[in-house]
């Protein structure tokens, strides 16, 4: 039925019945495309909201009209649930960034892309807003209070609930309703894409172009940032989110002044919102939908959270508690430990030979302390070990180990950060010496130390030749 009614389309259109008619991979709405080859090759879509497809139609004319790239529709059925539309291709941003999602490490033409989407994004906000009618927009005209409290509804019936927490509703809705007040403080007349997202923009001739904005209406530019920067599966690391947030607040300028501190203490709170939106689909669409792809996607959503609740939001205290609480979930920390660093730092003697690496990863970084000058040398130090002071203030007023730690410091450092990026779960650091008793054993205390206090991982530190063993617990 729905490629007969395509087909009449096309042959409307073209004047002639496409060759061949394959249906795409479905994505999370409720509408189905369809790829129709022959004279001409067009997009068949069937959506079964008429006032859905409205929307798209009007907001798609409108765009177009205002220079934004986003697919022409070009025929319509008189039902309105049906229509053919330009075929930009197969290349969705999302599919582009695979490697750096996979890796945390992003190529430069990636990143280029990304920078081209995020100065793209204030156009169809500001630009897209001009001369708009947001009376077409569906479900909504605008963001409002209704909608967020619609929003964070969802997250509690459709996720909160479903983990089987135990929760004070009254509480909680006091908190979504101070959200909802510090959300509404910075509505404006742009245009609220609210799905910006990297499976939302199609790559063609190494350009982006944008699909699925018919959930737009009238709202806050926060929103859309955050939606984009912070989707659960794209994983940028920190240093790219903040360079791109820098694209997107230049290319804002070009429509309004912008106080940054004012910005990055206002999308703080949008971040938060919408992740507890994106949980809320998640959990409808995978627990109620059994849909595989949203389940898998919760980890990283989790993840996002446990990060955001770092700061605190002093506006929604019974909200975090019971967000932290959730992030706590075993359903969910024992996934986090699966994914969690562990660095082993270890101390030994050269004449006993390099420790092997227990987790089958073929091993780490080996520095060798021996060109330290050596406490061991000296009589009165042969009893104690680079634990003891004796031999610390030794070793720190010669000054050498301070030098040799700051190289190994550099490199760890870098490392860890990497490691972390890209979710790999151990590494492994030794300090060889040549009894395994001062120097390694300095060195490796202080690394381990070191680690722990800076970056918040679990380190397992081992003096071989000691019998030593401590176990410093991750603290992110």
């Amino acid at each position: 039925m729905i490629t007969e009614e395509l087909q009449k389309l096309y042959q409307s259109y073209t004047g002639v019945p496409a060759e061949n008619i394959t249906e795409l991979p479905s994505s999370g709405s409720n509408r189905r495309y369809f790829r129709l080859t022959g004279t001409q090759t067009l997009i068949g879509v069937y959506g079964t909201s008429v006032d859905e497809n409205e929307a798209f139609f009007y907001m798609a004319e409108h765009f177009r009209k205002n220079g934004l790239p986003v697919p022409e529709v070009h025929i319509v059925s008189e039902d309105k649930m049906y229509y053919l539309q330009e075929d930009l291709g197969d290349t969705l941003l999302f599919h582009v960034i695979e490697k750096g999602r996979a890796t945390s490490v992003f190529s430069e033409e990636e990143k280029e892309l990304l920078r081209k989407t995020i100065r793209l994004l204030p156009a169809i906000q500001f630009a897209g807003a001009d001369g708009f009618d947001f009376s077409r927009c569906y479900p909504q005209s605008e963001f409002n209070q209704r909608s967020i409290i619609w929003d964070l509804n969802y997250f509690k019936y459709c996720f909160l609930k479903a983990t089987g927490m135990e929760f004070q509703e009254d509480k909680l809705e006091d908190d979504f309703q101070k959200m909802s007040d510090v959300l509404l403080r910075s509505s404006s007349a742009t245009f609220m894409y609210r799905d910006f997202q990297s499976r939302n923009v199609m790559i063609k001739d190494g350009d982006p172009w944008l699909i699925d904005f018919q959930g737009g209406r009238k709202g806050p530019f926060y929103y859309d940032i955050a939606s984009f920067l912070w989707q659960a599966k794209a994983k940028y690391p920190d240093s790219l989110r903040k360079e791109l947030l820098q694209e997107y607040i230049e290319a804002l300028r070009k429509y309004q002044p912008i106080d940054e501190s004012y910005f990055y203490s206002q999308l703080r709170h949008f971040v938060l919102f919408r992740t507890l939106q994106v949980l809320g689909a998640y959990g409808f669409r995978g627990y109620f939908e059994k849909k595989p792809h949203f389940i898998q996607s919760v980890p990283y959503a989790i993840a996002n959270l446990r990060e955001l609740l770092k700061e605190e939001y002093p506006e929604y205290p019974y909200l975090c508690k019971m967000l932290r609480e959730l992030t706590g979930l075993k359903q969910f920390t024992d996934d986090l430990e699966k994914r969690q660093l562990t660095v082993k730092v270890m101390s030994f003697a050269y004449k006993k030979g390099i420790p092997d690496d227990p987790t089958g990863n073929g091993g780490g970084f080996v520095f060798d302390c021996r060109a330290v000058n050596n406490p061991g040398k000296y009589e009165r130090y042969k009893s104690f070990t680079g634990l003891d002071e004796p031999v610390i203030t030794f070793l720190e007023e010669d000054g050498e180990i301070l030098r040799f730690l700051d190289h190994v410091y550099a490199l760890v450092d870098a490392s860890v950060k990497r490691y972390m990026e890209r979710g790999f779960s151990n590494l492994s650091v030794c300090f060889g010496c040549t009894g395994g008793q001062h120097r390694s054993v300095y060195s490796a205390q202080h690394l381990a130390e070191r680690l722990n206090r800076e970056f918040g991982v679990k380190v397992e530190l081992v003096h071989r030749e000691q019998n030593i063993k401590h176990t410093f617990e991750a603290t992110i």
